[in-house]
Parts: C-alpha cells; structure tokens; sequence
C-alpha cells in the first residue's frame, strides 16, 4: 500500500482543497492529512485561522478522498508527522514552495526514502483561502 501524506491549513474545506485531495489520492492508495495547529498557522500567516484544529481536522476527515486525518507538528521544520506516518510520497499544494524546498533539502535526515511532489492548483484566483476570507 502506497501512502501519501499532505499537508495544509484547510481552514473552511472547499472545492479547490477537494481537488487538492483528489490529486494527492492519485499519488496512493492511503491519503493521509496532515491540518496545521492553530500556533504553526501563526507563524505562517501571521494570523489564527478561523476554525479551531480540532473542527479542521473533523472537517478534512468527513472528505470522502482523505482516509485519516490529524493535527500536524507543533514545531515548524521537525517533521515528526513524516517520521511517524512514514509516505511513500509527501504531497504539498502550489503555495507551499517553502515547505517543499526545506523539505527536498533536509530529506537526508530521513532514514527512509519518499518522493515530495507539488500539486496544481485549481482556480487559485478564485478559491484560495485568503481571496475566501477576506484576508
């Protein structure tokens, strides 16, 4: 079995996170959802999302593409959720760049091997969060 393992925020789920969802299933056959903590989003963003992890996560979780969903690191950059989970392919959305590059840097650090892919978007003029909330 091939697992995927995607991160994000996911703050109100809407039709470009359930493309997301789709393309990342396409990578696997066990697509697990990492949803930021409230602190991470923070430091991201420079603002709390709307919606409380754990109504994030219930949130993800109901989507009928993802297979388990959680609350993702407590520390930027530690990577614990990969460590743990150990994908076969970690799955980012088209505005993670950062994430990607610290991620393709320190993949050394893994003592297994895993593929790290960026997903396209899907009308990002339109349904990228911060264009949904106002941000």
């Amino acid at each position: 079995m091939k697992k995927v393992l995607l991160f994000g925020v996911f703050d109100g789920v809407h039709d470009g996170h359930r493309d997301l969802f789709r393309q990342a299933r396409e990578f696997g056959d066990y697509l697990m959802v990492a949803v930021a903590p409230d602190n991470i989003v923070q430091q991201l963003k420079h603002s709390l999302p709307r919606a409380p992890l754990g109504e994030r996560v219930a949130q993800v979780a109901r989507e009928p593409d993802v297979d388990e969903a959680f609350g993702g690191d407590e520390l930027l950059g530690s990577y614990h959720v990969i460590r743990s989970h150990v994908p076969d392919t970690v799955a980012l959305g088209y505005d993670q760049q950062a994430l990607y590059d610290d991620l393709t840097a320190r993949k050394d650090e893994f003592d297994f091997d895993f593929e790290v892919v960026m997903l396209q978007p899907h009308r990002p003029e339109e349904l990228h969060n911060s264009l949904l909330d106002g941000r």
